[in-house]
């Protein structure tokens, strides 16, 4: 499963036929007069369209990483483009973390984890994918917020790595206020 962001950033609502948007309903009820939302009304909003199953709302910190992903500006807040976008993304991973739920429970355990890390072309090891499933399980298994948090931060980690492997040979360095400077933008 590839993470291709593309479309506008940033926009606020009301433009044409935004308000026959499922989207844009839960999106208004929660965003103030900037037309912007931050984590606590990305939360709010998420547990109202009931994305993090029933009424259970996403952890803060899950909705302050999937702003982080999309936030182009650096503004800390998302415009309803953005927003629509990230609810694509969700109803993606969402699909994704079911395809490896094999027993419905609504959580995934670290071999679950392994496979769906490794269809979305993160090849690590056993070590590593260990580590990870400790950071986002409780009890040994991960739920869907989790499991959307340790997807985003993969990535933003990914990502920032690339970057500086100019050679792409998968070894960088880092001088130790710019590595600290991208894990904690993270």
């Amino acid at each position: 499963m590839a993470y291709h962001y593309q479309g506008v950033y940033g926009s606020a609502p009301g433009g044409p036929g935004q308000a026959q948007d499922p989207w844009y309903g839960y999106f208004v009820s929660v965003a103030g007069q900037d037309g912007q939302i931050d984590a606590e009304e990305l939360q709010r909003c998420l547990t109202q369209a009931g994305l993090a199953g029933g009424y259970k709302p996403f952890n803060l910190e899950t909705c302050r990483l999937m702003i982080s992903m999309l936030d182009r500006d650096m503004s800390g807040k998302m415009g309803f483009n953005e927003f629509k976008e990230l609810g694509a993304v969700i109803n993606g991973w969402r699909q994704h973390f079911m395809s490896f739920d094999g027993d419905r429970s609504g959580t995934v355990d670290f071999q679950e984890l392994h496979r769906a890390l490794e269809t979305m072309g993160f090849r690590l090891s056993p070590q590593a994918v260990n580590t990870i499933g400790k950071r986002y399980s409780s009890n040994g298994k991960i739920t869907f917020d989790d499991y959307i948090a340790c997807c985003v931060k993969l990535r933003a980690l990914t990502d920032t790595f690339r970057r500086r492997d100019t050679a792409q040979q998968g070894v960088v360095s880092f001088q130790y206020d710019d590595f600290i400077q991208s894990v904690m933008s993270i």
